[in-house]
Protein backbone atom coordinates (compact mmCIF):
# COMPACT_ATOMS: atom_id res chain seq x y z
CA UNK A 1 0.00 0.00 0.00
CA UNK A 2 1.87 3.09 -1.26
CA UNK A 3 2.28 5.52 1.67
CA UNK A 4 0.14 9.10 1.33
CA UNK A 5 2.37 12.18 2.26
CA UNK A 6 0.35 15.35 2.84
CA UNK A 7 1.62 18.84 3.13
CA UNK A 8 -0.90 20.12 5.85
CA UNK A 9 -2.58 17.77 8.25
CA UNK A 10 -5.83 19.24 10.42
CA UNK A 11 -6.11 17.59 13.69
CA UNK A 12 -8.17 18.77 17.06
CA UNK A 13 -6.36 20.02 19.23
CA UNK A 14 -5.10 17.41 21.95
CA UNK A 15 -4.83 20.27 25.07
CA UNK A 16 -5.75 23.61 25.96
CA UNK A 17 -1.72 24.73 25.33
CA UNK A 18 -1.23 23.82 22.26
CA UNK A 19 -1.47 27.37 20.69
CA UNK A 20 -0.07 26.41 17.08
CA UNK A 21 2.68 29.39 17.37
CA UNK A 22 4.25 27.76 14.17
CA UNK A 23 1.52 27.69 12.41
CA UNK A 24 1.42 31.59 12.87
CA UNK A 25 4.69 32.17 11.53
CA UNK A 26 3.79 29.87 8.65
CA UNK A 27 1.16 32.04 7.50
CA UNK A 28 3.00 35.37 8.18
CA UNK A 29 1.69 36.11 4.28
CA UNK A 30 -2.02 36.38 5.25
CA UNK A 31 -0.73 38.28 8.27
CA UNK A 32 0.65 40.82 6.13
CA UNK A 33 -2.36 41.24 3.85
CA UNK A 34 -5.03 41.10 6.89
CA UNK A 35 -2.66 44.43 7.78
CA UNK A 36 -3.31 46.16 4.09
CA UNK A 37 -6.40 45.23 4.05
CA UNK A 38 -7.91 46.74 7.59
CA UNK A 39 -5.55 50.08 6.42
CA UNK A 40 -6.92 50.49 2.84
CA UNK A 41 -10.56 49.37 3.98
CA UNK A 42 -11.06 52.21 7.01
CA UNK A 43 -10.00 54.80 5.04
CA UNK A 44 -10.80 53.83 0.97
CA UNK A 45 -14.10 56.09 1.04
CA UNK A 46 -12.81 58.81 3.27
CA UNK A 47 -12.22 62.18 1.79
CA UNK A 48 -9.63 63.15 3.77
CA UNK A 49 -8.34 59.73 4.43
CA UNK A 50 -5.05 59.13 6.13
CA UNK A 51 -5.55 62.43 7.73
CA UNK A 52 -7.49 61.98 9.61
CA UNK A 53 -4.60 60.00 11.68
CA UNK A 54 -3.16 63.64 12.46
CA UNK A 55 -7.21 65.05 13.00
CA UNK A 56 -8.30 62.90 15.84
CA UNK A 57 -6.07 63.65 18.29
CA UNK A 58 -4.88 67.04 16.98
CA UNK A 59 -8.52 68.17 17.90
CA UNK A 60 -8.32 65.88 21.22
CA UNK A 61 -5.60 67.88 22.52
CA UNK A 62 -7.10 71.22 21.38
CA UNK A 63 -9.99 70.07 23.90
CA UNK A 64 -8.20 68.33 26.61
CA UNK A 65 -6.41 71.78 26.73
CA UNK A 66 -9.27 73.61 26.60
CA UNK A 67 -11.18 71.74 29.36
CA UNK A 68 -9.19 70.04 31.71
CA UNK A 69 -5.81 72.34 31.35
CA UNK A 70 -8.00 75.86 31.49
CA UNK A 71 -11.52 75.83 32.81
CA UNK A 72 -10.40 72.62 35.66
CA UNK A 73 -7.18 73.98 36.08
CA UNK A 74 -5.85 70.68 35.88
CA UNK A 75 -1.56 70.36 36.65
CA UNK A 76 0.47 69.27 33.93
CA UNK A 77 3.64 68.50 36.22
CA UNK A 78 4.75 72.35 34.75
CA UNK A 79 4.92 71.20 30.97
CA UNK A 80 2.96 73.18 28.20
CA UNK A 81 -0.68 71.46 28.06
CA UNK A 82 -1.02 70.47 24.57
CA UNK A 83 2.45 68.43 24.62
CA UNK A 84 1.38 66.88 27.86
CA UNK A 85 -2.26 65.33 26.73
CA UNK A 86 -0.85 64.84 23.13
CA UNK A 87 1.57 62.18 25.41
CA UNK A 88 -1.40 60.63 26.94
CA UNK A 89 -3.66 60.94 23.62
CA UNK A 90 -1.17 59.41 21.35
CA UNK A 91 -0.38 56.27 23.85
CA UNK A 92 -3.58 55.77 24.86
CA UNK A 93 -5.18 55.55 21.44
CA UNK A 94 -3.01 52.39 20.27
CA UNK A 95 -4.01 50.21 23.54
CA UNK A 96 -7.36 51.67 23.03
CA UNK A 97 -7.71 50.81 19.28
CA UNK A 98 -6.13 47.50 19.97
CA UNK A 99 -8.81 46.91 22.42
CA UNK A 100 -11.73 48.01 20.90
CA UNK A 101 -10.89 46.32 17.71
CA UNK A 102 -9.81 43.30 19.28
CA UNK A 103 -12.79 42.75 20.92
CA UNK A 104 -15.15 41.96 18.05
CA UNK A 105 -12.63 40.31 16.23
CA UNK A 106 -15.19 36.76 16.41
CA UNK A 107 -18.39 38.49 15.42
CA UNK A 108 -16.77 40.76 12.74
CA UNK A 109 -14.90 37.68 11.12
CA UNK A 110 -17.29 35.12 11.48
CA UNK A 111 -18.39 34.52 7.90
CA UNK A 112 -14.80 34.10 7.18
CA UNK A 113 -13.84 31.49 10.13
CA UNK A 114 -16.92 29.57 8.69
CA UNK A 115 -15.57 29.05 5.58
CA UNK A 116 -11.56 28.89 5.33
CA UNK A 117 -8.78 27.43 7.72
CA UNK A 118 -5.92 29.50 8.98
CA UNK A 119 -4.90 29.99 12.65
CA UNK A 120 -7.25 32.09 14.19
CA UNK A 121 -4.86 33.88 16.52
CA UNK A 122 -3.71 36.06 13.13
CA UNK A 123 -6.83 38.24 12.95
CA UNK A 124 -5.84 39.66 16.47
CA UNK A 125 -2.24 40.00 15.57
CA UNK A 126 -3.28 41.70 11.99
CA UNK A 127 -5.08 44.41 14.48
CA UNK A 128 -2.41 45.00 16.46
CA UNK A 129 -0.04 45.27 14.19
CA UNK A 130 -2.26 48.22 11.67
CA UNK A 131 -2.83 49.92 14.53
CA UNK A 132 0.95 50.01 15.05
CA UNK A 133 0.93 51.91 11.64
CA UNK A 134 -1.48 54.29 13.02
CA UNK A 135 0.02 55.15 16.35
CA UNK A 136 3.52 55.79 13.90
CA UNK A 137 1.51 58.40 12.34
CA UNK A 138 0.39 60.01 15.56
CA UNK A 139 4.09 59.61 16.91
CA UNK A 140 5.02 61.89 14.10
CA UNK A 141 2.14 64.43 14.84
CA UNK A 142 3.80 64.34 18.80
CA UNK A 143 7.32 65.11 16.86
CA UNK A 144 6.15 67.53 15.38
CA UNK A 145 4.60 69.18 18.57
CA UNK A 146 7.59 68.54 20.49
CA UNK A 147 9.98 69.88 17.67
CA UNK A 148 7.63 73.66 17.79
CA UNK A 149 7.87 73.63 21.72
CA UNK A 150 11.69 73.23 21.85
CA UNK A 151 11.98 75.77 19.13
CA UNK A 152 9.90 78.19 21.41
CA UNK A 153 11.95 77.25 24.20
CA UNK A 154 9.24 75.56 26.17
CA UNK A 155 10.59 73.79 29.41
CA UNK A 156 10.79 69.88 28.89
CA UNK A 157 13.52 67.99 27.83
CA UNK A 158 13.92 63.99 26.98
CA UNK A 159 16.04 61.66 29.15
CA UNK A 160 17.53 58.47 28.28
CA UNK A 161 14.43 56.83 29.50
CA UNK A 162 12.83 57.39 25.66
CA UNK A 163 15.54 54.26 25.13
CA UNK A 164 12.49 52.11 26.55
CA UNK A 165 10.54 53.57 23.99
CA UNK A 166 10.21 50.19 22.12
CA UNK A 167 9.35 48.07 25.57
CA UNK A 168 6.40 50.47 26.27
CA UNK A 169 4.85 50.06 23.17
CA UNK A 170 4.96 45.66 23.25
CA UNK A 171 3.19 45.98 26.82
CA UNK A 172 0.45 48.46 25.66
CA UNK A 173 0.56 46.27 22.07
CA UNK A 174 0.04 43.13 24.63
CA UNK A 175 -2.57 44.43 26.93
CA UNK A 176 -4.53 45.44 24.14
CA UNK A 177 -4.34 42.12 22.42
CA UNK A 178 -4.62 39.92 25.68
CA UNK A 179 -7.95 41.72 27.33
CA UNK A 180 -9.28 42.09 23.63
CA UNK A 181 -9.14 38.53 23.33
CA UNK A 182 -10.70 37.84 26.68
CA UNK A 183 -13.44 39.82 26.02
CA UNK A 184 -14.02 38.93 22.40
CA UNK A 185 -14.09 35.39 23.49
CA UNK A 186 -16.92 36.30 26.44
CA UNK A 187 -18.76 38.40 23.86
CA UNK A 188 -19.40 34.85 21.97
CA UNK A 189 -21.82 33.80 24.76
CA UNK A 190 -22.84 37.07 26.40
CA UNK A 191 -23.53 39.79 23.34
CA UNK A 192 -24.52 42.51 26.13
CA UNK A 193 -20.60 43.20 26.67
CA UNK A 194 -19.79 44.18 23.19
CA UNK A 195 -21.77 47.52 24.10
CA UNK A 196 -19.88 48.17 27.09
CA UNK A 197 -16.93 47.75 25.63
CA UNK A 198 -16.52 51.18 23.96
CA UNK A 199 -18.07 52.78 26.97
CA UNK A 200 -15.67 51.17 29.58
CA UNK A 201 -12.28 51.70 27.76
CA UNK A 202 -13.82 55.47 27.92
CA UNK A 203 -14.17 54.89 31.58
CA UNK A 204 -11.18 53.03 31.86
CA UNK A 205 -9.14 56.25 30.70
CA UNK A 206 -10.38 58.33 33.35
CA UNK A 207 -8.39 55.73 35.84
CA UNK A 208 -4.93 55.95 33.81
CA UNK A 209 -3.05 59.20 33.94
CA UNK A 210 -4.03 60.58 30.50
CA UNK A 211 -5.66 63.94 31.54
CA UNK A 212 -3.73 64.33 34.83
CA UNK A 213 -0.17 63.13 36.17
CA UNK A 214 0.16 60.31 38.65
CA UNK A 215 1.54 63.02 41.36
CA UNK A 216 -1.75 65.07 41.28
CA UNK A 217 -3.86 61.99 42.21
CA UNK A 218 -1.49 60.63 44.83
CA UNK A 219 -1.29 64.25 46.30
CA UNK A 220 -5.10 65.09 45.98
CA UNK A 221 -6.55 61.93 46.37
CA UNK A 222 -5.09 59.70 48.26
CA UNK A 223 -7.83 57.49 49.68
CA UNK A 224 -8.44 56.32 45.94
CA UNK A 225 -5.05 57.06 44.38
CA UNK A 226 -4.25 53.46 44.68
CA UNK A 227 -6.17 52.45 41.78
CA UNK A 228 -4.77 54.62 39.39
CA UNK A 229 -1.19 53.78 40.73
CA UNK A 230 -2.29 49.77 40.44
CA UNK A 231 -3.48 50.76 36.48
CA UNK A 232 -1.41 48.24 34.43
CA UNK A 233 -1.05 51.24 31.67
CA UNK A 234 -0.47 53.74 34.21
CA UNK A 235 3.07 53.23 34.56
CA UNK A 236 3.31 52.95 30.87
CA UNK A 237 2.48 56.37 30.16
CA UNK A 238 4.11 58.29 32.65
CA UNK A 239 7.29 56.12 31.50
CA UNK A 240 6.08 57.39 27.94
CA UNK A 241 5.94 61.25 29.35
CA UNK A 242 9.31 60.74 31.69
CA UNK A 243 10.79 59.50 28.63
CA UNK A 244 9.89 62.12 25.92
CA UNK A 245 9.00 65.00 28.09
CA UNK A 246 11.11 64.52 31.06
CA UNK A 247 8.84 64.93 33.78
CA UNK A 248 6.46 61.69 35.07
CA UNK A 249 6.41 59.45 38.47
CA UNK A 250 8.05 56.57 37.28
CA UNK A 251 10.05 53.43 39.05
CA UNK A 252 11.60 50.19 37.59
CA UNK A 253 8.95 48.57 40.21
CA UNK A 254 5.96 50.01 38.76
CA UNK A 255 7.41 48.62 34.88
CA UNK A 256 7.96 45.00 36.41
CA UNK A 257 4.92 44.97 37.54
CA UNK A 258 2.92 46.03 34.68
CA UNK A 259 5.18 43.69 32.76
CA UNK A 260 4.24 40.54 34.95
CA UNK A 261 0.24 41.72 34.92
CA UNK A 262 0.84 42.42 30.92
CA UNK A 263 2.39 38.79 30.67
CA UNK A 264 -0.20 37.09 32.48
CA UNK A 265 -3.55 39.28 30.62
CA UNK A 266 -2.14 37.79 26.99
CA UNK A 267 -1.54 34.24 28.56
CA UNK A 268 -5.15 33.85 29.90
CA UNK A 269 -6.12 35.73 26.98
CA UNK A 270 -4.47 33.43 24.54
CA UNK A 271 -6.01 30.24 26.51
CA UNK A 272 -9.50 31.89 26.62
CA UNK A 273 -9.08 32.27 22.65
CA UNK A 274 -7.60 28.95 21.97
CA UNK A 275 -10.24 27.62 24.09
CA UNK A 276 -13.23 29.00 22.25
CA UNK A 277 -12.33 29.25 18.73
CA UNK A 278 -12.76 25.78 18.50
CA UNK A 279 -16.63 26.02 18.76
CA UNK A 280 -17.43 29.93 18.61
CA UNK A 281 -19.09 29.34 15.22
CA UNK A 282 -21.89 27.58 16.82
CA UNK A 283 -22.54 30.23 19.25
CA UNK A 284 -22.13 33.84 17.46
Amino acid sequence: MQEENWDLELKPQSHLFELHLKDVWRYRDLLLLLVRRDFVSFYKQTILGPLWFFIQPLFTTIIYSFVFGNLAGISTDGLPQPLFYMAGITAWNYFADCLNKTSTVFKDNAAIFGKVYFPRLIMPLSIVVSNLVRFGVQMLLFFLFMAYYGFIGASFQMSWYALLFPVLVILMALQGLGLGMIISAMTTKYRDLAFLVTFGVQLLMYATTVIYPLSTALEKYPKYAWIIQYNPMTPIIEGFRLGFLGEGSFSWISLGYTAVATLLITFFGLIIFNKVEKNFVDTV
